[in-house]
């Protein structure tokens, strides 16, 4: 008979990870720029990782492809995490569908923009191409334009800074 810990705590590390994302229970708790300025913040982890890709690359040491795995993991997960934020919070929970008129074509062009943000992260993936983190980054500002009201856009800002 196994101690009780140890049921509790096995399907806890099982969750962990998922644990740290936002749920999909309505819960009504929301933070969209801090969600923006995690995105950038990713963005930002990968075009470091790019680089540093490329520079380990020409090296044939032993720590120089440590590390150069260690960084293509790195920009793997990064992009993985634009990914989830923008599908399952930002697609899933807070654009809500609309049918007609203005609020339709802003709709549009909301969830076009986040799908240009899933291409690039995709993309990321892919290759160690700079310009695919560019394009991630002006997307997001597309979208922060698109989204956020200038107090919004305040919080990023604020945010972004400390």
């Amino acid at each position: 008979m196994r101690p009780i810990y140890q049921s509790l705590i096995i399907p806890f590390l099982l969750l962990q990870g998922s644990l740290l994302a936002h749920c999909q229970v309505p819960c009504g708790i929301y933070n969209d720029a801090a969600r923006i300025v995690q995105i950038q913040e990713d963005f930002s982890t990968i075009q470091k990782a790019m680089t540093q890709i490329k520079e380990l690359s020409l090296q044939q040491d032993a720590r120089s492809m440590n590390q150069l795995t260690r960084w293509i993991i790195t920009k793997e997960d990064h992009a993985s995490k634009i990914q989830k934020v923008i599908s399952e919070y930002f697609l899933t929970q807070r654009i809500k569908a609309k049918t007609k008129g203005s609020d339709y074509n802003k709709y549009v062009k909301k969830t076009t923009t986040l799908h240009q943000i899933l291409v690039s992260a995709m993309k990321c993936k892919q290759t160690v191409y700079l310009g695919h983190v560019d394009e991630g980054i002006d997307q997001i500002e597309t979208f922060i334009d698109l989204y956020f009201d200038k107090h919004g856009k305040d919080h990023i800002k604020q945010m972004s800074e400390s």
